[in-house]
């Protein structure tokens, strides 16, 4: 089976988001940089029905120089190769422009299966994976947390609220992965030193014989307000703090 896993480098959670002070975006200096979490269990995905049909896995990633490290760890978790689309010029592609990269890229080599996060923890946007399914005119099943194939059609479940949706599609698929469908390994050492020498292929867009045009434009980006500083309420009576305490809520706080 020839299966194909999407990824983004985006920066780590623990990470201090920080906007410009022009509002054009976010600071980036120190910043960590990792794998998307939500594509690291499409990537995981990937390498379970690698394990179970055989064939190869390959990473695709369109994103800046950096996101190198990103496809390495994939290669470095068991897939077999990887597509970097790195290109300056379109640095900051909103959804449809990546979509129609991812698209372009993966037209060129043979694909079954096709996984990706639900969404990147970036931008949130969650648009990609189903424009990209779109593009191609392939079957989309979102969000899922549990997926089987015979090789011929994949089955999901998607939950939804207080229920689950059991969907079935033939493959070709797009394959959107949510935490709890797998649990990603770790990159043994190995695997780290096999994957500084698994192969790259390493494009621009211009390569791909796609134009691209964003449809959507970041304005401006700002900052949550601060959150006003806590009280503590003194006192050695229980029923005075806690009278108190309605108070403060009624009347400062407004929330009875």
């Amino acid at each position: 089976m020839n299966i194909v896993a999407c990824v983004k480098q985006v920066p780590d959670t623990e990470a201090q988001i920080k906007v410009k002070p022009d509002g054009s975006g976010i600071d980036e200096s120190g910043i960590k940089w990792v794998m998307n979490p939500y594509d690291e269990f499409g990537v995981e995905e990937a390498l379970k029905y690698k394990e179970k049909f055989g064939g190869d896995v390959t990473i695709v990633c369109f994103g800046p120089g950096r996101a190198m490290e990103s496809i390495r760890t994939a290669l470095a978790m068991g897939a077999d190769k990887g597509i970097h689309i790195d290109d300056p010029a379109y640095e900051g592609a909103d959804a449809y422009a990546t979509a129609s990269v991812l698209a372009a890229a993966i037209k060129g080599i043979p694909y079954d299966i096709i996984f990706c996060g639900q969404r990147a923890i970036d931008d949130d946007s969650g648009q990609v994976a189903a424009i990209l399914a779109e593009l191609l005119d392939l079957p989309q099943l979102t969000v899922v947390t549990k997926a089987e194939s015979d090789g011929k059609t994949v089955k999901v479940v998607r939950p939804v609220e207080g229920a689950s949706f059991v969907i079935e599609a033939a493959l070709p698929a797009v394959v959107t992965a949510q935490k709890g469908l797998n649990e990603p390994r770790y990159a043994s050492l190995p695997g780290i030193m096999k994957a500084k020498k698994k192969p790259v292929d390493v494009k621009k867009v211009a390569d791909l014989g796609v134009t691209l045009e964003s449809k959507a434009k970041v304005v401006k980006m700002v900052p949550p307000p601060a959150r006003p500083p806590g009280k503590i309420i003194s006192g050695d009576e229980p029923a005075a703090k806690a009278a108190e305490l309605a108070k403060l809520l009624r009347e400062e706080a407004k929330v009875i």
